[in-house]
């Protein structure tokens, strides 16, 4: 099986520690290097772990933080989402949840009479 792999990152802990700790600091710093983003987007940078990302960008940071790749993003193993697994309800036994005593009924159907 293959390994799945995620990351983790760090950009606002590398801006603390640099003293930075508005995303209104960071937005001159990446137009100095060309890389233009709007308040919004620094702040998504910042604060969001993004999905996407320049090489451009990546090289800004790196860049103005003064920072290694892997202290930016650290690769780690991606987490199983959780699988549901069997209860009572799945088996057919009457549980009462957030609902009271008020559960429905299975609806028997009846065949016509003629």
């Amino acid at each position: 099986m293959t390994l799945k792999l995620d990351y983790e990152w760090h950009l606002r802990e590398l801006m603390a520690l640099r003293g930075m700790y508005s995303t209104t600091d960071l937005r001159p710093l990446l137009i100095e290097r060309d890389v233009n983003l709007s308040a919004s987007q620094v702040y998504r940078l910042v604060t969001e772990k993004p999905e996407r990302l320049s090489m451009k960008t990546l090289m800004a940071l790196i860049d103005i933080l003064g920072c290694r790749m892997e202290e930016l993003l650290e690769p780690v193993q991606a987490t199983a989402p959780l699988r549901r697994t069997a209860d009572a309800a799945d088996t057919g036994e009457a549980v009462e949840r957030g609902v009271g005593s008020f559960r429905p009924r299975r609806a028997r159907v009846a065949r016509d009479p003629q």
